[in-house]
């Protein structure tokens, strides 16, 4: 009797696990990611040339999709405009957790951080540049916690412990800056 549990709860455990590893390898070359899984290039929508835009209407935007170039792969993330700049935050760093989910923050960080944005389906070649210390980081807090804290102000202690969590590398920020495919 024993032996058949086992079998049964063997199979019960086997078949999510295979069909999520399945559905991890299909999406690696899809064109952009998935709720749950990165993905590969992002080739669709339209290339953005000219000036900056406002980034102030990601606002209302809670995720966007961000692909690295090496290695390639792509995946969903928090994005926010501070000062009329954009960054993207990663959290978590110094956790277990983060160490194996944001491998692209780290990444990022040695260096292979050339990627492309894509918003509303337009594509925005960018570097990312890590910003662990400066005035910014009261702006990047304060929209943090308003945006994704559900805050409707964020108080000057509340920006403190925010920029503080930042400053220690508990989560980092990343400032998306234009890049030239020339």
């Amino acid at each position: 009797m024993k032996k058949i549990i086992l079998q049964i709860l063997g199979v019960i455990i086997l078949i999510p696990a295979v069909g999520m590893a399945t559905l991890r390898i299909e999406n690696r070359n899809a064109d952009g990611p998935s709720i749950l899984f990165p993905g590969g290039e992002m080739t669709s929508g339209r290339l953005h040339t000219g000036p900056e835009p406002d980034w102030s209407f990601t606002d209302e935007i809670q995720l966007v999709e961000l692909q690295l170039n090496d290695p390639m792969a792509s995946r969903l993330i928090y994005v926010l405009e501070a000062e009329g700049r954009l960054f993207i935050i990663s959290g978590y760093m110094t956790t277990m957790l983060g160490k194996l989910w944001k491998e692209w923050a780290f990444e990022a960080d040695r260096g292979n951080n050339q990627g492309v944005l894509r918003v509303d389906g337009v594509r925005y070649p960018r570097t990312l540049v890590r910003i662990e210390e400066g005035d910014i980081l009261d702006g990047v807090a304060a929209k943090l916690i308003t945006k994704y804290g559900g805050a409707p102000s964020a108080s000057a202690q509340a920006i403190a412990a925010t920029r503080a969590g930042i400053e220690s590398g508990n989560s980092w920020v990343f400032e998306l800056i234009p890049r030239d495919l020339n």
